[in-house]
């Protein structure tokens, strides 16, 4: 039997790359600092393959799902689009395990974290749309992409009072980083959203159905607030081990 410790084991979404400046077969990648922050917060990251087969089995291990951001996009027909940006950039592999897996686990009540384009999941996972092109919007929009590096500020956020992020992070306001472009338009019918940039780009989602699903458009495994780590502290916390 396995003897499990009393961290819980928090499932991490990897990308599947075909670059081959690190094979010239097919590869896993995961930014260092998400797993970083997931220890940091109590939990035991572990990596999972892009692989259907495994969903069930994946969702009876974890006891948390992390769903990480990556440089692709959302297939626009998984959310009702039958336009095509020429900026839309897919990974079908990638994007049908983390619905699956996404789904699974908010069946089984399983604390779920999306970020950047896994908030984006997140959304469409819950019956939400995406904004293709944030250049595209229909008025003025801020540099989402940010040009600094991501280990700095984008621009502010504003968070709405009384909502889960509101709770954890304990502010109405926080400066955070900025790599998308991409982002939420309708955060699905049993969701909402709980944070927007001055511009009105909706930089957080969450659905009071269930006791932890959360997602945000920032990047807050670079822990470049005190209110980052607090996200990540709720979360793994929200995550109980299973015996």
């Amino acid at each position: 039997m396995l003897n499990r410790s009393h961290k819980p084991l928090i499932g991490v979404t990897l990308d599947r790359e075909t670059d081959p400046t690190y094979s010239k077969f097919p590869w896993y990648a995961i930014r260092e600092n998400y797993m970083q922050a997931v220890a940091a917060a109590g939990g035991i990251p572990l990596g999972l393959p892009n692989n259907l087969e495994l969903v069930h089995h994946c969702s009876e291990l974890i006891d948390g799902l992390l769903i990480t951001g990556g440089a692709f996009d959302i297939d626009p027909k998984l959310f009702g689009d039958d336009a095509l940006s020429p900026f839309t950039t897919t990974k079908k592999e990638r994007t049908d395990f983390e619905l699956s897996i996404t789904r699974q686990c908010l069946n089984r009540e399983l604390p779920v974290f999306g970020i950047c384009g896994g908030e984006q999941l997140l959304a469409v996972a819950l019956g939400g749309q995406l904004i293709q092109h944030i250049p595209d919007c229909p008025f003025d929009t801020l540099q989402h992409e940010q040009k600094n590096p991501r280990n700095e500020a984008g621009h502010e956020i504003q968070i709405m009072a009384g909502t889960l992020l509101h709770k954890i992070v304990g502010v109405t306001e926080m400066s955070v980083n900025s790599a998308h472009h991409q982002a939420v338009a309708h955060p699905g019918p049993t969701a909402k959203k709980n944070a927007c940039a001055p511009d009105g780009i909706i930089e957080g989602i969450e659905s009071p159905l269930y006791a932890f699903c959360l997602g945000v458009q920032w990047h807050p495994e670079f822990h470049i607030s005190e209110g980052d780590r607090k996200l990540f502290k709720a979360f793994v916390s929200a995550c109980t081990p299973r015996r």
